[in-house]
């Protein structure tokens, strides 16, 4: 049976079209407010003053996020934010720079991987800091607890969060991802995970955080529950791109 997914930013976009019977899901999923500003990595990334897609900021002018979270329009990010009906013009940085990896593919979802430039360096505070990086080849562990976070939908039908939410999560050995997503997933490549928790439509381009690193972007799911156990949610793993990142932005802490 072919399993069809499609990315949490687009899924967004066609869930007016679609027919089915969503799960109901709390959170992101089963998840909890955040407490404000404990992320300050995380920034939003928005087009039409709207929020679009997650990201994390990883240099002082570079963030980190997904590359379908782009197709072609004005970005802006917004850093040191919690609740985005609260944030000054100020907290809003023009991205100037769209580098999506070179071998990224839409279609299905590979090397779904992008850095934004920023306009101007950030200045970082107490609720704009950096992420630390894996290092070049490194593994997370199946069953390794790790936490996710974003403003997306509440439900997989539902309204998107104003506040970030987070969530536990665990990591789940690559044999078994193979096995429920098939060819699709890529173990050289992706990190998928399942708990209690998981991130939901509007959350792409968000970090899989294990041990105050982030080792995934939030990548793709399935497109009938946003946290499905058979076929549970997908990450970029950043650690196989290490070197094209450093290429790109220089050598990151």
């Amino acid at each position: 049976m072919t399993i069809i997914i499609i990315s949490l930013l687009l899924l967004a976009s066609l869930l007016p079209h679609l027919t089915f019977t969503a799960h109901v899901n709390v959170g992101i999923v089963n998840g909890r407010e955040a407490r404000p500003h404990s992320r300050p990595y995380m920034v939003s990334v928005q087009k039409y003053g709207q929020h679009n897609c997650g990201g994390s900021l990883i240099s002082d002018q570079f963030v980190l996020t997904a590359a379908h979270c782009w197709k072609g329009e004005r970005l802006t990010v917004v850093v040191g934010a919690h609740n985005l009906r609260n944030i000054k013009s100020s907290d809003h940085i023009r991205v100037i720079s769209y580098i999506q990896h070179p071998q990224y593919i839409p279609i299905p979802l590979q090397n779904d991987i992008m850095l934004l430039k920023l306009e101007k360096k950030v200045q970082l505070s107490n609720k704009v800091r950096l992420i630390p990086l894996p290092n070049d080849g490194e593994e997370v562990g199946p069953g390794t607890v790790c936490s996710v976070a974003g403003w997306g939908r509440l439900t997989t039908s539902g309204p998107a969060s104003n506040v970030l939410m987070e969530a536990d999560t665990t990591t789940i050995n690559p044999a078994e991802c193979e096995r429920k997503w098939g060819s699709v997933f890529l173990a050289p490549k992706m990190i998928c995970v399942y708990g209690a928790g998981g991130s939901c439509f509007g959350d792409s381009g968000g970090p899989l955080v294990c041990g105050g690193t982030a080792v995934g972007v939030t990548s793709f799911g399935n497109i009938h529950d946003c946290n499905s156990p058979m076929s549970p949610n997908v990450y970029t793993k950043i650690s196989a791109y290490i070197q094209w990142i450093r290429n790109e932005i220089g050598n990151v802490k």
